[in-house]
């Protein structure tokens, strides 16, 4: 809690005589010096704004001048406003902004244009219009590996850390934020390992279980403790002696069986333990919560000392793309981990998190996009299933910045606005990430990666970032540059002889079937060994 200084201003020689009059300028000087002689006061305590996020909603609609929005589409295909699935009509803007063109018109022709000028054109207009600005007052991370043991996932032996990283609050003490995350290594590994990071649940794989001797010192502390706290719990203590709280789990196997079914791919852990690599967890929840009542908690509540957000200001994805990077701040201290050769992994909404951290943090060397749709590979000029609308709702609002609700505007005080107004679209943000290794995954509407995320679409946009991959040195998806006439090539096919990359699997709404694929590609471009079968 901030306090007024406690201290005294310099006394004075030349004090006034009782008759002399004394003069304006002395007079505030003596009252601020006995001011600053009172005792600290204590300031009133720090409040955040509690919103619901239809009331964030309205607050960022109020600052843009926004007086109604068009509603999204429905996913429901009987209901009177569901979604477009026409082909004919899924282009109405099918002129895309030029990667290669600066803003003044001119081309862009060399590798050293795209860095110094495009480039940071690209990346103002992304953070301005699309996803938000990190803050240049954003507190510092400060890691705590909490666990740090042996364990065994499948057949391989590794060092699991649990980890916390605190986020420093002093500014704001009202709001506390720490990142999770879990970090595996192979435990024989000779080297430094690359490492998938991975947004989900942060936990170890199986934590080690205290020997049988101390466990009975746990069950007799945790009864006697039981029994204080309610008397008539040692009667039942006492009727059932054998009875413990806590049953140690049944041993496990040094070398359990793999838990996939058969003909199935082992879960991906255990492939990318298997081919040399080590894998994190990194909890989004932990970063920033998923709804719009969160914007005055978590790392932008604490950014904004749990006031509303500006139409600029960040949104969820741009969050967890933050705390991503804060993550690999860590890897880059861990001695088993090769923090040159660190990938970011997501699905659906982690797929556009894990695209936007790709994009916008150079430090990350690769990246699998899992199903990302919109706001993430899928162009925002597109009609098909989920639209620039879906995402300016109250629903999904709070994944970008408040600047975004402006292209689904239908009146406002700077008129109707649409997607085409757009100064960047995902063509662009899949080009911020080359020449790194960049896979673009999907499933298939058949088996649940639904039709509303728009596979072409994506498909669209990773064609129409090809030039930029070129420029730099790096080998596109090497089907020309038409993404109007594009066509997907066929199901489990893929497109993998480059840095940028694409396939479709026969799966539902995960990267999982192309996990076996990311890993071969990897390992071919970064020159490592093929992974063991």
């Amino acid at each position: 809690m901030r306090t007024i200084p406690n201290r005294r201003g310099p006394a004075s020689s030349d004090a006034p005589a009782p008759e002399r009059r004394v003069r304006p300028a002395r007079l505030a000087a003596a009252l601020c010096g006995a001011l600053l002689a009172l005792p600290s006061i204590p300031l009133p305590a720090q409040q955040t704004a509690a919103l619901t996020a239809e009331q964030d909603h309205q607050n960022m609609m109020d600052q843009l001048g926004i007086r109604r929005l068009r509603p999204g589409p429905s996913g429901n295909e009987s209901a009177p406003n569901h979604a477009n699935y026409d082909s004919a009509t899924a282009n109405p803007y099918p002129d895309l902004p030029d990667v290669l063109t600066l803003g003044n018109g001119r081309p862009v022709t060399s590798p050293e244009q795209w860095w110094s000028q495009r480039r940071p054109e690209l990346i103002d207009g992304f953070e301005r219009e699309v996803y938000g600005r990190v803050p240049a007052n954003v507190p510092k991370v400060t890691w705590e590996v909490l666990v740090n043991e042996r364990e065994f996932v499948g057949m391989t032996p590794v060092i699991a850390k649990r980890l916390l990283g605190h986020v420093d609050n002093s500014a704001f003490p009202a709001i506390r934020v720490d990142i999770a995350m879990t970090v595996v290594t192979p435990a024989n590994a000779r080297s430094p390992v690359p490492l998938l990071m991975m947004f989900g649940p942060s936990r170890l794989p199986a934590p080690a279980q205290p020997p049988q001797e101390d466990l009975d010192r746990i069950n007799a502390a945790l009864k006697r403790l039981l029994a204080q706290n309610d008397t008539s719990l040692a009667a039942i203590f006492a009727r059932y002696a054998a009875y413990e709280p806590i049953v140690r789990a049944a041993s496990t196997p040094a070398f359990p069986a793999p838990a996939a079914l058969p003909g199935a791919d082992p879960p991906t852990t255990q492939q990318l333990l298997a081919a040399g690599w080590g894998y994190a967890y990194i909890d989004p929840g932990s970063i920033q919560a998923d709804n719009g009542a969160g914007l005055t908690r978590g790392i932008v509540g604490l950014v904004n000392r749990g006031q509303p957000r500006k139409p600029n200001d960040w949104g969820a994805l741009r969050a967890w793309a933050w705390g991503a990077a804060r993550g690999l701040d860590y890897l880059e201290t861990d001695p088993a981990v090769d923090a040159k050769h660190v990938g970011i992994e997501g699905v659906s909404r982690y797929g556009k998190a894990a695209l936007v951290t790709l994009a916008f943090e150079p430090r990350f060397a690769m990246g699998l996009i899992g199903s990302s749709g919109k706001g993430g590979a899928t162009l925002h000029r597109r009609n098909w299933g989920e639209a620039v609308e879906s995402l300016t709702g109250s629903g999904e609002y709070h994944w970008m910045a408040g600047n975004y609700l402006k292209y689904g505007a239908e009146e406002a005080t700077f008129g109707r606005t649409t997607a085409e107004a757009l100064p960047v679209d995902s063509h662009e943000l899949i080009a911020l990430c080359a020449p790194r290794l960049t896979f673009i995954s999907y499933g298939v509407p058949e088996k649940g990666d639904a039709k509303w995320l728009d596979q072409l679409g994506s498909y669209m946009a990773t064609v129409a970032a090809g030039p930029v991959f070129r420029l730099l040195g790096a080998q596109d998806l090497g089907v020309g540059d038409d993404y109007r006439n594009a066509r997907m090539p066929p199901v489990n096919g893929g497109l993998l002889d480059g840095q940028l990359a694409w396939r479709q699997h026969d799966g539902g709404h995960t990267d999982a079937p192309n996990v076996k694929y990311f890993i071969e590609w990897a390992n071919r471009l970064l020159g490592r060994p093929a992974a063991r079968p």
